[in-house]
């Protein structure tokens, strides 16, 4: 039986999003139609699939009213961290308040969208303060256009975390310079990827196109991240593919891409823990996962 902020027994699922109908739609293009998905629900989601923590990523739509967001983390101190979205002009006081409920990191879906002007001085004061608070940038992107995106922000001395595989192109897969210049970041140390959002890549393909290429990627990412930069997200509730995307598929696949159960644990279990900065009984609870030594 898990109680409501137990310690997490067998998981972090890295990737998931909370929102009600009622909230200020910012993007339409990206906004879900007709049900919400609460905190309450999501939580009840990790505990029927053996989960007991969860990141949760502010949805684009919503912008940068992390207030939703803010509420959730504030509820479930121990089971939840939180990624925000900001504008680059915000004030280190209003990130300090978002690091007290929980936040650990900022998101930049920039899918349709150019590369953020870095030199410009708000983005350079933004950077500055996401190092000192040791936050991560999250970076939604397809492949091709994530060189000027990734580098930057390495440059600047900050963690990034790449969604959904690197996103490459459907029609070149593994192939994609975009993918080849991630797998080459992994000698930074600084970068982790989440197998997330799989079906994100079908294009034509649809869901099967998108889970062949991460088949593909899989074993270029272990040999080149090990299973210390490597993330699993379920994508909840799916937005935009609810019909079709389930929960406990997207949890299977991970036994399919890492048959080691070490591997398993270390993605599961100790690499988000120590990234999220949750508690030192989720880093440690088990066994200590086999490390592998990224190339």
């Amino acid at each position: 039986m898990h109680t409501a902020d137990s310690a997490p027994t067998f998981g972090i699922d890295s990737h998931a999003h909370v929102f009600t109908r009622q909230l200020a739609i910012q993007d339409p293009r990206r906004a879900p139609q007709g049900y919400d998905a609460t905190p309450a629900d999501y939580l009840a989601t990790l505990h029927a699939h053996g989960l007991d923590g969860g990141v949760l990523v502010q949805p684009s739509f919503l912008g940068t009213d992390n207030g939703y967001l803010l509420a959730a983390l504030q509820a479930h101190p121990r089971q939840l961290r939180g990624v925000a979205v900001v504008a680059p002009g915000i004030h280190l006081d209003e990130l300090l308040h978002m690091q007290r409920a929980g936040v650990v990191g900022i998101r930049l879906n920039l899918i349709d969208l150019p590369a953020p002007d870095f030199a410009a001085p708000d983005w350079r004061h933004l950077l500055a303060a996401l190092a000192q608070l040791r936050w991560h940038v999250e970076v939604h992107q397809h492949a091709a256009r994530l060189a000027p995106v990734l580098d930057p922000l390495l440059a600047a001395g900050l963690d990034v975390v790449v969604d959904h595989f690197g996103r490459p192109d459907p029609r070149l897969g593994v192939q994609d310079p975009g993918f080849q210049h991630l797998l080459a970041l992994a000698g930074t140390g600084r970068v982790w990827v989440k197998l997330s959002g799989a079906y994100r890549n079908g294009g034509r393909d649809g869901r099967s196109g998108g889970e062949a290429i991460a088949e593909a990627a899989m074993p270029l990412l272990l040999t080149r991240f090990g299973p210390q930069r490597l993330l699993w997200g379920s994508d909840w509730p799916h937005t935009l593919f609810e019909s079709s995307i389930h929960f406990q598929a997207q949890r299977r696949l991970l036994d399919t891409w890492l048959p080691e159960p070490a591997d398993r644990q270390a993605v599961l279990l100790h690499t988000p823990a120590r990234l999220f900065r949750f508690d030192s009984a989720r880093a440690h609870h088990g066994t200590s996962a086999t490390q592998r030594r990224p190339s």
